[in-house]
Formats: structure tokens, sequence, C-alpha cells
């Protein structure tokens, strides 16, 4: 399913545009259908039941409304949210209280992988879906590399970055390996990662064992094998993306659906196409909002995502936050409030 082209807002007449405005911020608060008793008893509308229930007739032609067959009311097609999102919302800017919060909980102390899953907490908090976090890839500069032997044919490798950051793997040896062996596998390949990135060092270590100019018998040279090996595979499946707040997708609106919430759950577990969808958005120079269809991963689930890249100190981007939930997402709050967020995780980020 794919979204309709919407009609310009200025093709809308001023009583079409006031009742389609009144519709939308109706079902974006409640996620309920609006009908036109609902809409008589606002002050902002001057129009009998009769004209009202008219001009609704009208935006549903215009494939802006529907009425769905539980209810005599309409709520907003994906078409009509995203008129209103591009041509009507006033966006709501975080408050300075708001601000301050975000920045307090993003600065505490530690390491930067607690900022990012205090960053998807927070867009969780602020928008009552799921915040999302799409970790960058670190191509952090390396000082040490350590092989310590385990019990039953197994090393711990150990590798430890100019920025302190130490991260453990464990490599399984080709029978018993004498500590000699390990020491000197870790030293040739700590000789040749000093200030270079693990694909760097992993370069010029496969160069030179190929070559035959390293200094290093077989053993060692398998066990330098082992030791990129279990380091490159473990790159390319890690979960690339935090998501926090699942849980406040079930709300008591997306009970009455829950065959759309159990999709969009399956759909947050494939964290691929997720990391996938968000890395879409890094060129963005803006926060992007991504409706139901418009995008194929969620078109099933009729889910929104609302997406910013955000970059670090010199300006380059270097990862995607944002937050997905129901259409009936309150973009004019969220937006800002992931926009602001981007920037401050940014501020973070060396």
């Amino acid at each position: 399913m794919s979204i309709m082209p919407s009609p310009p807002v200025t093709e809308l007449t001023t009583r079409a545009r006031d009742i389609f405005r009144l519709v939308v911020e109706e079902y974006l608060s409640s996620g309920q259908p609006v009908g036109s008793k609902t809409l008589a008893s606002c002050e902002a509308v001057n129009l009998s039941p009769a004209s009202i229930r008219s001009v609704l007739a009208d935006l549903e032609g215009l494939g802006l409304l529907a009425a769905p067959h539980t209810s005599a009311g309409r709520l907003p097609t994906e078409t009509g949210l995203r008129l209103f999102v591009d041509g009507m919302m006033q966006v709501a800017e975080p408050t300075r209280e708001e601000r301050a919060v975000i920045e307090q909980r993003l600065s505490e102390p530690g390491p930067i992988e607690a900022a990012l899953e205090a960053t998807s907490s927070i867009l969780s908090d602020i928008s009552g879906a799921a915040g999302m976090v799409l970790v960058p890839t670190r191509e952090a500069r390396l000082a040490q590399f350590s092989l310590v032997s385990l019990a039953q044919g197994r090393a711990l490798a150990v590798l430890v970055g100019e920025d302190g950051h130490v991260e453990n793997r464990v490599v399984d040896l080709p029978g018993a390996i004498p500590p000699s062996t390990l020491e000197q596998a870790s030293n040739y390949i700590t000789a040749r990662l000093g200030g270079r990135t693990l694909p760097e060092a992993a370069r010029i270590m496969r160069t030179e064992i190929a070559s035959g100019r390293s200094a290093l018998d077989e053993a060692s040279r398998d066990l330098v094998e082992r030791g990129l090996a279990v380091w490159s595979e473990d790159a390319a499946q890690r979960p690339v993306l935090i998501v926090r707040g699942q849980a406040k997708l079930l709300d008591e609106a997306a009970l009455s659906d829950i065959e759309r919430v159990r999709q969009l759950l399956d759909d947050l577990e494939n964290k691929q196409s997720v990391a996938e969808l968000l890395d879409s958005a890094r060129e963005a120079e803006a926060t992007r909002i991504f409706i139901g269809s418009e995008n194929r991963l969620f078109s099933l689930s009729g889910s929104s995502v609302v997406a910013s890249p955000y970059r670090d100190r010199e300006g380059r981007v270097v990862g995607v936050l944002g937050v997905i939930g129901p259409t009936r997402l309150n973009y004019a709050r969220v937006v800002p409030m992931v926009d602001f967020t981007a920037r401050s995780l940014g501020k973070l980020i060396g």
C-alpha cells in the first residue's frame, strides 16, 4: 500500500482546514475517531452538526480522513497525517526545564555506551513510545592486544583502545598452546596495532603473513588469524541498535489492534532492518518523519518513525536516533524533542 498524494493545504477552504486540524489534533491526543458532536462542542467551530458532517465528507473524499466501520467518527489517513505534519503542524519546542533534564541525563559520568542507552530511554519517556539509537560504528584507535590462556583449549583475547575502552572475546585454540606462543602472538599484534584501527592493523598483519615477512611460527600465525577472525565476525553480528520502551507500545488504544502491535514488535526484533531504516536518515539535514506505509518495513504495522542524525563536534554524522510508535504520535512535541536530543548527544561525541 502506498500513500496517495495529498492536496496542497492552500486548496482547502478555511473551514475545511480548521475542521481537519481539529480532527487530527483530537485524534493524536486520544487515539480515537472524532465525531461531529465532539467537533460541534469546540468553541472554535461555529457550525451546525450538519455542516460539520458535510465538511467531514468532503475531507474523506479527498483521502484525508477515513471512517472506520466501528465508528461514526473520522480519523486521519496516512495521507492526511502527512499533510498535517508538512503543512499545518505547529511544533512545541521543549521548555527550558525539559532541555535541562535531557542534558543532565546525558551528561552523567560513564562510558559513551551509557549515554547512548540513556538517550534511548529519554526518547521513550518523552514520546510515550519506543526510543531507538543507532550506535555509531566506532573505528577506535587501538593500543594493546593480549591473549590469556583459559581452560579447555580456549583463550581470552583482550583489546584495549587508546581511549581506555576494553573489549574481550573468547578464541578457540587448535590444541594445547604453550604460554610462550600466546605471548609471541600478542606482542606481534600489539606492535602493529599502535594508533591504528583494527581493519588497518589486520590488513598489515595479513600482508606480512602472506608474504612470509613475519617472524611468527606456524602456531603463532594461526593464533593471529583466529584473533582477527573472531573480532571481524563479532563486529558483523553485533546489534547496532538500542531500543527502549517497547512496553509503552501496548497501551489501551493499541490493545484494540493487537495484531498491529505484534507485527511492530516483530519488526523491532529484526534489528538489522530497523538499523537500515534509521541509516537512511543519516544524510538528512533535519529530523525525518516516516508515516506508516511510507516505509516498507513498517507498512504492515502502520507505525511511524521520527528520526534524526546526530553529529560529532566536527559535524560528521556518526549515528541516528529516533522514536517509533503508532501513527498517532504527538508529532508537534516529539519532532523538536528528537531534534534537541540529537544535538545534545552530538555534543558528547568526540
